[in-house]
């Protein structure tokens, strides 16, 4: 009995023990540690795959698992794997991102810091040297991920503009008499408006992905690898364009209905097909460059022949120390967070904007209408006023325009005007800080519009917490320093305008700005507080 004993006491340790060292077990514990400690961005993550421009979000991840798998073919031999401190301090450095993610209430700072951290786990899993294989499946991991919003808007509106005007390019060639106002084709009966959605990122960001996955895949020389990937980019403006282009036509010749409803959807499904048709045909025309061409259906290296086994013969990987502290950290850091009080932003007086005077200084103001509600959308914002103020001896009025975020990380952000203005077809001269004679003194964006006889001036700053800034860049970064410093992002900005009437000079038109901003500032700290 106790010869038995022992042995099964025996077995039992020897059982134990292998298990403590399975390299799988410990890639599990960090992977439960990673959803623990980037679980906001995670949900993040989530929400924005359910939006038409990352939609193939989900997909990404599985086509990174076969990227991944395709690696096991052959894989090179290493005597004695070394791991290095370089890997696990990729893991440290993608804990510190997901921690500033996560203190400042970032999503994208989360779900890059988790991007990091699976690269991290990938070298102390498999070695340094051996984890350099992976690199295509874990950088196409990147295009699940949403842009940040301040690149997303600008490069919207600069897709709506281009898209646009060779749209407009394709319908005049074919002889159709048509006007481009901003955003707006103008077919005389009809007017169609280039929406946000029909900006082409919807295909691009997709496209932009299939076609690193063809390079990844393409049986040839690295440069025809370069020119695949970044020919998605002119590949989708230019199919996007015809799009634009075709539903004009049929909208000429058969009425508002070809754009609207199914059509419209089924049109953008073709041109997405017909994109991936034109990179598949663009590898075939770069294989004739080659020595030796491969056959259409060669081209791309498809082939899993020999990676299942030695996948499933992974299950015997031993782990390293340096996978096993990952994985504890990951775990620890995960668990903690978690237990931690959620951080919420101090409560803030502030009058809503409902009640923001009309009558402000021998100014008075009437409320304009509220705003269509796709641009209420796009906006975002938690409050906005839209009203004109007139004064006495003035004929031309000055249009103020306020918004305010109760949070401006982690949502749309606040939109420039800067990206707005040129979709309604107002020509801006050009941006400048200008600074004015107020109390305390600040720095307004000045710029100058037009729009055939149309003349504006206008002026614009983001207000932040008492700060009057220009620039939406360091507006972004006030954000994200005052959420970790005092768990505050509330903001918003400010927008003046007044038209040039008459052949009315520009210093009027300054003087009358300068002068309802001298009344207006003073109490906008009531309404976005400091």
């Amino acid at each position: 009995m106790t010869t038995a004993n022992t042995a099964k006491d025996t077995e039992l340790q020897k059982t134990g023990g292998a298990l403590a060292r399975s390299g799988v077990l410990w890639i599990g514990v960090a992977l439960v540690g990673c959803v623990a400690f980037f679980w906001g961005g995670m949900v993040s993550l989530f929400d924005a795959w359910s939006r038409p421009e990352y939609s193939h979000g989900p997909l990404i991840p599985v086509i990174a698992g076969f990227l991944f798998l395709r690696e096991f073919r052959n894989p090179p031999p290493l005597a004695k794997p070394r791991y290095g401190i370089p890997a696990l301090a990729t893991v440290l450095l993608g804990m510190f991102v997901g921690l500033l993610g996560n203190l400042t209430q970032i999503p994208d700072l989360i779900t890059y810091g988790l991007i990091i951290v699976i690269g991290g786990l990938i070298l102390v899993s498999v070695s340094a040297q051996r984890g350099s294989r992976f690199w295509a499946a874990w950088i196409y991991l990147l295009f699940m991920l949403p842009l940040p919003n301040i690149i997303y808007w600008q490069l919207s509106a600069k897709m709506q503009f281009i898209s646009s005007q060779l749209g407009v390019d394709f319908i005049q060639m074919l002889g159709i008499p048509v006007f481009l106002d901003g955003n707006i084709i103008d077919l005389g009966i009809y007017r169609l408006q280039v929406a946000e959605a029909c900006n082409g990122l919807r295909y691009l960001f997709p496209l932009m992905s299939f076609g690193f996955l063809f390079a990844a895949l393409y049986r040839g020389p690295s440069w025809h690898k370069v020119v695949l990937f970044l020919s998605s980019i002119p590949i989708t403006i230019l199919m996007n364009s015809l799009r634009i282009g075709v539903i004009g036509i049929l909208v000429n010749s058969f009425g508002i209905a070809q754009a609207e409803g199914f059509l419209h959807w089924f049109e953008g499904w073709i041109i997405f097909v017909a994109c991936i048709a034109l990179l598949y045909v663009e590898a075939m025309l770069l294989q004739l460059l080659t020595a030796k061409p491969l056959s259409a259906l060669n081209i791309l290296d498809l082939d899993m022949a020999g990676s299942l086994p030695l996948l499933a013969s992974a299950r015997s990987m031993q782990a390293s120390k340096k996978l096993v502290t990952a994985a504890l950290l990951l775990l620890v850091s995960g668990a903690t967070w978690q237990f931690l009080p959620a951080r919420t932003a101090p409560a803030v007086a502030r009058e809503t904007l409902a009640v923001f005077p009309m009558q402000v200084s021998g100014w008075k103001g009437v409320r304009e209408k509220k705003l269509d509600p796709a641009i209420e959308a796009v906006l975002a914002a938690d409050e906005y006023l839209l009203a004109d103020y007139t004064t006495a001896g003035q004929t031309s009025a000055v249009n103020l325009f306020i918004t305010y975020y109760n949070k401006t990380t982690g949502g749309p952000g606040i939109h420039s005007p800067e990206v707005c203005i040129p979709g309604g077809g107002w020509e801006i001269s050009r941006w400048q800080q200008m600074p004015v004679s107020t109390s305390p003194a600040f720095e307004v964006n000045r710029a100058v519009i037009q729009k055939g006889e149309k003349k504006q001036i206008v002026y614009y700053w983001f207000e932040l917490r008492g700060r009057h800034l220009t620039s939406e860049y360091t507006a972004k970064f006030y954000a994200i320093w005052d959420s970790f410093t005092i768990s505050r992002t509330d903001g918003g900005l400010v927008r003046l305008v007044t038209p040039l009437e008459n052949g009315e000079p520009e210093a009027a038109g300054d003087k009358r700005l300068v002068e309802f901003l001298k009344t207006v500032t003073p109490i906008i700290a009531e309404y976005i507080p400091n």
